[in-house]
């Protein structure tokens, strides 16, 4: 009966449900005293951070927002999320010009004739996929990166007889198994242990059955899924979207015959990728440096493709048109942030949660830990932004409840199995902005993944606290 509840179940636009959440924490800082905790620069193994310092908390004078927050918070998100805003605008319109060029099509076309004639290749491609795209997100912590190769596999995935949730989740669950399961990830991992004053990635063997375990997981759901939908299409959650794209492919099919421009578009599109990881792992590039990328080579392919200079530029402007409701939803998820911290009240949950640690029996203040960061990490989606408020503050609370510093960080990098439901998080509504899926229908196929991956993290977390200790 749940099951049939849930599928009859109907959701509100996105934007309407981080709006409400918007109203929700904005009435939630009138009840909740401000505070703060004082803030240092050190020296971590990314950089110079600002941390909280711990034993600081003080209450201050009442901070009151009136409503009018509601309507002025979401401006303040746009320029706290302008570099994102800006690289997912990027993202959509130099996609728009590879997908106006053939070369994805008739790429991912050539690719699945060849998989359908080696089934035992087929059946070996999603779990294949998603260890790539894991390593990834563990060792220079993929994230926003993630989002351009959702366009290509959805229609990947669909030609295989899967969905377009199939076709979203191979790079993006693969990615976030990766992310949060990490061994290495200098932005969670790295800048954590850093701030804890712990050997910058020490704990390596239990982080790499963690990862083993957490991919391993993320995995089997997707096979399982996929398995399923292709046996009955009629199960999926966005059965009608892709019936659409289905409409409109069978349209296209005799736009573009295979030649020589694919096979240069194709090759330039490769190289890019591949400049895209040298970027990111030798040279350190933000988003700022990705999106320069990404618009080069937008401009690039379309004119190895042959689209001329009006049509590159007219297909830019279409395909970042196509962000704009994603840009949107970010920036109204980013006025939750802006709130907590306009009213003072972030600092105040942050010691009211730590506080009630020393409470507890030993056994559970790794997955009280965990909690604590999950509802942190709502409002916070920057895995080194979440490590510095938290870190300074929970690794001597550890220290005095007897959890060692390596659980502590790794009860804050579990925290991150969760993103992938938030409909605050930038980078799940920009993969999902590029999907074209309702964060309904994506939530409500997540949720029994998050329930297992929560469990997970709670069992995890176990060892570390009675069986071993971990330094």
């Amino acid at each position: 009966m749940s099951t049939t509840f849930l599928r009859r179940l109907t959701m509100p636009h996105t934007l309407v449900v981080v709006m409400v959440l918007v109203i929700v924490v904005l009435m939630a800082s009138w009840l909740v005293p401000s505070g703060e905790y004082q803030r240092e620069s050190i020296e971590t193994s990314e950089g110079a951070r600002e941390v909280t310092v711990a034993g600081t908390y003080r209450e201050v004078p009442k901070v009151y927002l009136g409503p009018e927050t509601v309507l002025e918070s979401p401006i303040k998100g746009f320029q706290g999320a302008a570099l994102l805003i800006c690289f997912l605008l990027v993202i959509g319109g130099s996609f728009a010009i590879f997908q106006e060029t053939g070369a994805v099509e008739f790429g991912i076309r050539r690719l699945t004739d060849g998989l359908t004639r080696r089934p035992h290749l087929e059946g070996l491609l999603i779990p294949t996929l998603m260890v790539v795209f894991s390593l990834a997100g563990s060792i220079f912590g993929m994230a926003e990166e993630v989002i351009p190769f959702i366009i290509i596999f959805i229609p990947l995935a669909r030609r295989l007889g899967y969905d377009s949730i199939v076709g979203t989740a191979i790079p993006f669950l693969g990615a976030a198994a990766g992310f949060a399961a990490a061994f290495f990830n200098p932005f969670t991992v790295g800048i954590a242990q850093s701030i804890a004053g712990i050997p910058l990635y020490s704990g390596l063997g239990y982080r790499l059955v963690t990862w083993v375990v957490g991919t391993g997981v993320m995995i089997a759901y997707v096979v399982w899924y996929a398995r399923r939908v292709k046996r009955d299409p009629s199960i999926s959650p966005v059965r009608d979207i892709d019936l659409e794209r289905e409409a409109i492919d069978h349209a296209d099919t005799t736009t573009l015959a295979w030649d020589a421009r694919h096979v240069v578009t194709l090759s330039l599109f490769v190289v890019a990728m591949a400049l895209l990881v040298v970027g990111v792992l030798k040279w350190k590039w933000y988003i700022d440096q990705i999106a320069m990328l990404f618009l080069g080579m937008g401009i690039v392919l379309g004119l190895a493709g042959g689209l001329g200079p009006s049509h590159v530029a007219r297909t830019f402007v279409v395909g970042a048109k196509d962000m704009v409701g994603v840009v949107f939803i970010v920036a109204c998820a980013r006025a939750l942030l802006v709130i907590a911290q306009d009213a003072r009240v972030l600092d105040t949950m942050l010691y009211a949660a730590s506080s009630s640690l020393s409470t507890l029996p030993r056994g559970v203040i790794a997955q009280v830990m965990f909690v604590i960061q999950s509802v942190i990490n709502f409002f916070i989606h920057s895995g080194t932004a979440q490590a510095a408020l938290t870190m300074p503050i929970m690794a001597p609370l550890g220290d005095l409840v007897g959890i060692t510093r390596q659980t502590t960080v790794y009860a804050f990098q579990l925290c991150e199995f969760i993103n992938p439901i938030l409909p605050t998080s930038a980078v799940t509504m920009g993969v999902l902005g590029a999907a074209k899926i309702p964060w309904e229908r994506w939530a409500r196929w997540f949720f029994p993944l998050m329930l297992i991956l929560v469990v997970l993290s709670f069992i995890l977390l176990v060892p570390p606290v009675l069986l071993f200790t971990w330094e």
